[in-house]
């Protein structure tokens, strides 16, 4: 080497992966060697792709991305920190001008490996060991020993981390004066001394790597000389040293598989470097790391100020004295513990006693914003990419989707071009199983006009992206491609309905004929009515589109009508012989279709061949069946009822002699609570039904004084699920009116305002002149005009002559 004082032969400085220490540590043994060239541990076909670190463009997390050309999905990473050695190595060789190379095994054969290995634990039933426990890509797989954590119980640590905190962090942060090779040096002994004891102790893949990174070694001294520089993982140090021949490591390489790869480089999360996050890159707390590294001096006040800033951000109560106050304690924890410097323990302890007030509540917010981190790399857009991966760029630069690593909500207006475009490119990508975004509860819910989602890129999309390449070039092309070939491998209707969905909501015009035709088919084949009650409501949902969206559904609008006439035979006879289960499911799809047919008969047009009218006639009539029938179900019965008098079918008296029948004391008390489930229960507004209506409440409150004293038991249950899903508001008054009774010196009244006595808090009937006064004020509200319109003849005299005394001006 060059630099005084530095030892005869390569310099061979073995790191931890994305350690801090190390990364400061590397950064002084190169200015002092001033090495000719430079290795680092990595897969060589990158060495290409590395000038890109030099573009100031290039901002860490990022990751170098090896995929199977003929299978995307077989991929692996390499991923580099700001805090990471080999980065930092990187960085150096590319700033000095010096030669700089990858020596690990190339990804050709660690890809393909892996893929031998995973293909033989399938084989074997066994679980495949994992690739990147320890390091990083697959081609760097860990020991089955923690060479840290062997290390620190020797020195009569507990817990690793907190180790190599004091012997490497905080060596460089306590101005200890000692020469920029002596960590080195150090780890190495201490490696050689590990490898005595455990042989190679590691992965059966390390002898093949460590064989490439001598011969890689041997040429890179053959061409410069001594003055070489090997950044690698401190495990793999005596490996390098060893005389092992070149013949001997040319016969471990020999008949390795292959497969044909691309690399490129792919921003990369802190949140992935953590363990726990489910990547093993051997670090817990990246984000720590990177504010260790990061900071000049003082880390710990550096530290604490980060955590009062975010306390802030979210509403608490954080002053400069809780900062001050949580600097002594971690000082103070530090001393105690007898350690150099306070660590991530102590200032996680400081931090819930001083500012947390004891909460591990919002400490977990410090772990998941500080600790951890949310930090999203980036890449040049020179960098290598896939045709798909190029356009989902543009896209996303041309409607201002920024990628990040933190999940935010996305409110859309569809009504809106950019935000339609939006909907559109989400849409697309969950066909091509992207998941970048996630539907979420929202506005979205109460109509079509509107979207919620969930967004947060994963490091791992890239790859998702990469597989979704082979269905074509673009988002568009791609989407089209692969629902057109699920449409035509789908064997269930369900399948074939959500695709239909997707397609719309997408808006795949080229993917929906062929989508349509798969439909059709298969709703022609399945006679089941369970299934064909469970596809009606996503056809019905996705007919809402074609307002917003512009898109034609006159075809879809066809089957969906066809299965609504089929349902409409076969549901009655379906809903007879059901045990308790079933009748509580086949509940569910009555609901569904209801709703489905509401929305078909204000969907359907006369071009679609369609009798909206009659077919909602005829699901009127379905439900007058079931509302009828003895045979049917209680719960299901109950549910025909009440959907009957919401839509106006029934009138009240109607559905009290219903009721009045299904409550009767020859029925038993299960079945009458079946029914009253059904009619009151899990649809919102069930209790206020009860609240508005005395005639219904006081059969329910009859029948259920009249239940025997043995069977209340059995039906305490069923009325316990079904008054326990009110509001308590609701419940309250409930409570007040049947506690009230009904009023003395008279019979129940009839609701209709003619005569009898009525309970307390319910009036003596409809003012109809009243309620028609509000009329003129809802017009306003809603932009209407207070003329009488077209239809407004077809009203009724009363609430014509209701009008006449507000002085509708015209």
């Amino acid at each position: 080497m060059t630099g005084a004082g530095c030892p005869a032969g390569p310099l061979l400085l073995g790191v931890r992966h994305h350690g801090p220490g190390s990364a400061r540590a590397v950064r002084a043994a190169l200015d002092a060697a001033r090495p000719r060239a430079v290795l680092v541990e990595g897969p060589p076909e990158a060495d290409a792709l590395l000038p890109l670190a030099a573009d100031e463009r290039m901002r860490p997390p990022v990751a170098l991305l090896a995929h199977a050309v003929d299978d995307p999905g077989q991929a692996a990473f390499w991923p580099l920190a700001a805090f990471s050695p080999e980065w930092i190595a990187i960085r150096w060789a590319l700033e000095h001008g010096v030669p700089l190379r990858f020596i690990d095994l190339p990804a050709v054969n660690s890809l393909a490996m892996a893929q031998a290995a995973e293909n033989e634990a399938d084989e074997n039933g066994e679980h495949a060991p994992d690739a990147d426990a320890d390091t990083v890509g697959p081609a760097a797989a860990s020991a089955p020993i923690d060479p840290i954590g062997v290390l620190a119980e020797a020195a009569g640590y507990d817990d690793p981390e907190r180790w190599w905190e004091d012997v490497v962090e905080h060596r460089a942060q306590d101005g200890g004066a000692v020469g920029p090779l002596a960590p080195f040096t150090a780890l190495a002994e201490a490696m050689t001394a590990l490898r005595e004891v455990y042989g190679d102790g590691g992965h059966p893949r390390d002898a093949v790597r460590e064989a490439h990174m001598r011969i890689q070694l041997r040429k890179a001294r053959k061409e410069f000389g001594d003055g070489v520089a090997v950044v690698c993982g401190a495990w793999h140090v005596p490996a390098l040293g060893t005389g092992t021949t070149l013949t001997a490591d040319r016969a471990l390489l020999k008949g390795l598989p292959k497969v044909k790869a691309e690399l490129t480089w792919v921003p990369w999360s802190h949140r992935r470097l953590a363990r726990h996050s489910g990547y093993g890159a051997g670090i817990d707390s990246p984000g720590w790391y990177g504010h260790l590294f990061d900071a000049p001096d003082r880390p710990i006040e550096r530290w604490m100020t980060k955590v009062a800033g975010l306390m802030r951000d979210e509403d608490r109560f954080v002053s400069s004295a809780h900062v001050i106050e949580a600097v002594r304690l971690a000082e103070t924890l530090a001393a105690m513990r007898g350690r150099p410097l306070a660590g991530l323990s102590e200032t996680t302890d400081a931090v819930r006693a001083v500012m947390c007030e004891g909460s591990d509540v919002p400490l977990a917010l410090v772990r998941d914003r500080l600790i951890v981190g949310e930090t999203l790399g980036e890449v040049p857009d020179t960098a290598p990419a896939v045709p798909l991966q190029r356009d989902l760029t543009r896209l996303q630069r041309t409607l201002r989707l920024r990628p990040e690593a933190q999940e935010r909500e996305l409110e859309l207006d569809l009504r809106k071009d950019n935000d339609a475009a939006r909907s559109r490119l989400l849409r697309r990508l969950r066909v091509l199983a992207v998941g970048w975004g996630e539907p979420a509860a929202g506005r979205s819910s109460t109509g079509t006009f509107r979207e919620s989602w969930r967004l947060r890129w994963e490091p791992e999309l890239y790859v998702q992206v990469a597989e979704a390449g082979t269905w074509g070039t673009t988002v568009l092309s791609a989407a089209t491609a692969k629902a057109g070939a699920q449409a035509a491998s789908a064997t269930a209707l369900a399948e074939v309905t959500a695709l239909a969905e997707q397609c719309l909501l997408a808006e795949l015009p080229d993917a929906l004929p062929v989508v349509m035709r798969a439909l059709a088919d298969r709703a022609a084949l399945d006679t089941d009515v369970g299934r064909l009650a469970d596809a009606l409501p996503a056809l019905a949902r996705t007919l809402r589109y074609g307002d917003v969206r512009s898109t034609d559904t006159a075809a879809l609008a066809e089957v969906a009508a066809g299965l609504a006439e089929r349902i409409c035979v076969a549901l009655p006879a379906a809903c007879t012989g059901l045990d308790a289960d079933g009748a509580a499911e086949l509940r569910g799809r009555v609901d569904g279709v209801h709703t489905a047919i509401g929305l078909l008969t204000g969907a359907v047009t006369a071009d679609a061949g369609t009798d909206a009218d009659g077919l909602r006639e005829r699901w009127t009539a379905v439900l007058h069946k079931l509302a009828a029938r003895d045979t049917v179900a209680g719960v299901v019965r109950g549910r025909a009822t009440r959907l009957l008098l919401d839509d106006g079918q029934l009138p009240q008296d109607g559905a009290a002699r219903l009721m009045g029948l299904a409550l009767s004391p020859g029925t038993p008390p299960a079945d009458a609570a079946e029914w009253i489930e059904g009619f009151v229960g899990g649809a919102a507004g069930g209790g206020m039904l009860l609240v508005h209506d005395e005639r219904l409440l006081g059969l329910v409150d009859a029948w259920l004084t009249a239940v025997p004293a043995d069977r209340f038991a059995d039906v305490l249950p069923l009325l316990r699920r079904t008054f326990s899903a009110y509001e308590a508001g609701v419940r309250r008054t409930l409570g007040e009116l049947v506690r009230r009774g009904p009023a003395a010196g008279g019979p129940p009244a009839t609701g209709t305002g003619t005569g009898g006595a009525t309970a307390p808090g319910f009036g003596p009937g409809l003012d109809e002149a009243r309620a028609d006064a509000v009329e003129p004020v809802l017009r306003l509200l809603l932009g209407l005009h207070n003329d009488p319109g077209p239809d407004d003849g077809a009203r009724s005299g009363r609430a014509a002559n209701a009008e006449e005394p507000l002085g509708a001006t015209g």
